[in-house]
């Protein structure tokens, strides 16, 4: 709630309170502004007690852990402020209203009971704006919290696309100077391809979210770009059956690290093998699955230390916070690796 907001209800509140007397004056005697003054020594003693908790009491003896001055002024003052009222209202009565005047007088234990209500009326005023106070904190906190956490993991999501390009545009490189020394005419080619795939970092990178359409094209150009320096025999195919022309949005350069890894661990210059990409959407989310040949490296070839992996896990948990699933392995017969990442983007659009 804003500032004017609140106070519009504190206003709201206090005129309610500062009527209620009109309804205990004398009817019989009319209305008399002097009498209805007097009688507003009630409401107005609760706003005293209200604002004392609200804006001194509370934030500065409750809050910062000093429990016992809060309590004793507190104690002091409802039960001072409580046996005024009392006083106060039975002389208002005796002087405004004949009809009150009782035909004996009231007995002591009459008047503690009186102010043992007026004290408890006080008290609960008092009670009331420490609650208030108390809440209106912990939601300040609640959201200072959140939005330092959006924050950190905005930050944190930054640093992590920051390590993906030198991690991608390295490999991208080597695969180029590889092909110079086969087939200029093709390398040619393939920079046109690193220049498109440059354009979308450029362009599309800095986004929380990019259309699925162009992280697709992405894909398209790094496994065109793959594809020149393997052999024909490699069986490569990246499959789209619905996202072709889907509106639905995705984080950039999400799925290239498996595409990556695929290419990695899924080749073999001696034995068959295939990389078969499939990524799919629809009204609840979007569903990438990579199937390749299985074919780990040795532990002296750093190309398979599974940094990219890593990064698409903390990616995940960063973008996609309890709305993914990744199931990956390999299969029971060792011969083919699967990775299958599945999005709720559906839930995406609520927040």
């Amino acid at each position: 709630m804003n500032k004017v907001g609140e106070t519009l209800v504190h206003a709201a509140v206090w005129v309610i309170l500062f009527l209620t007397p009109l309804s205990f004056l004398n009817r019989a005697g009319g209305f008399s502004l002097l009498q209805y003054l007097m009688t507003c020594m009630s409401p107005l003693l609760v706003m005293l007690v209200f604002y004392a908790n609200y804006l001194w009491l509370t934030p500065h003896y409750f809050v910062t852990g000093k429990h016992r001055y809060y309590f004793l002024t507190n104690i002091v003052m409802v039960v001072t402020l409580g046996i005024l009222l009392h006083y106060w209202m039975d002389f208002t009565h005796q002087l405004f209203d004949s009809a009150y005047r009782p035909h004996h007088e009231p007995s002591a234990l009459d008047a503690a009971g009186f102010i043992m209500r007026d004290i408890f009326n006080l008290t609960i005023a008092a009670a009331i704006a420490t609650a208030i106070q108390l809440a209106m904190r912990w939601q300040k906190a609640e959201q200072a919290r959140r939005e330092a956490e959006a924050a950190r993991t905005e930050a944190e999501l930054k640093t992590l696309r920051n390590q993906i390009n030198p991690h991608f545009l390295l490999n991208t490189l080597n695969n180029i100077y590889a092909l110079t020394a086969i087939d200029a005419t093709r390398a040619q080619d393939a920079i046109q391809q690193l220049s498109k795939m440059l354009r979308h970092l450029l362009y599309d990178y800095e986004q929380p979210t990019v259309p699925l359409k162009d992280e697709i094209e992405f894909l398209e150009n790094y496994v065109n770009l793959m594809r020149i320096r393997l052999p024909l025999s490699v069986d490569v195919s990246l499959t789209t059956p619905q996202t072709a022309h889907s509106s639905v949005q995705v984080a950039p350069m999400l799925f290239i690290s498996l595409v990556e890894n695929a290419f990695k661990h899924g080749v073999s210059p001696t034995e068959p093998s295939f990389i078969h990409i499939v990524i799919d959407s629809d009204e609840q989310g979007i569903t990438c699955d990579i199937s390749n040949s299985n074919h780990p490296k040795n532990r002296q070839d750093r190309s398979g230390h599974g940094i990219g992996l890593l990064q698409v896990q903390r990616r995940l948990e960063l973008a996609y916070p309890g709305r993914y699933t990744w199931e990956r392995g390999v299969s029971p017969d060792g011969q083919t690796y699967r990775s299958v990442i599945t999005l709720n983007t559906k839930l995406n659009t609520k927040h």
